[in-house]
C-alpha cells in the first residue's frame, strides 16, 4: 500500500500526504502524470486543457457539468508536478506530486480544514489504486 500523514501548517491549513511505491520506470510514471488523456484516467476528475509550464492552466471537468480550474505552479520534469487548483466546495488547495528515483510517488495536497483531509485521503488512496492498474494497461 503505502504510507499517510497528515500536517498541520497552522491557522487550519493541513498537508496530506501519501507515498506508493509504483515500481515503474519514471519516464512513463511522469507521462501519467502529466498527459492529459492519461492523468484522466486515474485523477478524480477529467483533464480537458493541461498547459504544462508554470503559470499554464489546467480545466478539470467533474463529469456534472462543473469546471474546475488550476494553474500550475511547479514543473521539473521528470520529477516533480505541482499545480493550485480553486473550486467553489473546497476552496484554494496546492497539489505536489514528486517521483523519487526509487520509483516511489509522494503526493502531496495542502488545504484548509483537518475534517476534509480526513475525508480525502480514502479517496486518494482510491486514486493512486487506479493509478497503478493504469500503467499495467499502456
Amino acid at each position: 500500500m503505502g504510507e499517510t500523514r497528515l500536517e498541520s501548517l497552522g491557522d487550519d491549513r493541513w498537508t496530506l500526504t501519501l507515498e506508493r511505491d509504483l515500481g515503474r520506470p519514471v519516464e512513463r510514471v511522469w507521462r501519467a502524470l502529466t498527459e492529459p488523456a492519461e492523468l484522466s484516467r486515474w485523477y478524480p476528475m477529467a483533464v480537458d486543457q493541461l498547459d504544462l509550464r508554470v503559470g499554464g492552466e489546467i480545466a478539470f471537468d467533474d463529469g456534472e457539468g462543473q469546471e474546475t480550474t488550476a494553474v500550475v505552479t511547479e514543473v521539473d520534469p521528470p520529477r516533480v508536478f505541482g499545480f493550485r487548483e480553486f473550486d467553489a466546495e473546497t476552496g484554494e488547495h496546492q497539489l505536489r506530486l514528486t517521483l523519487e528515483e526509487d520509483g516511489r510517488l509522494v503526493l502531496a495536497h495542502t488545504f484548509t480544514g483537518r475534517d476534509w483531509a480526513e475525508r480525502t485521503a480514502e479517496g486518494w488512496r482510491s486514486c493512486l489504486d487506479e493509478l497503478e492498474r493504469s500503467l499495467d494497461e499502456v
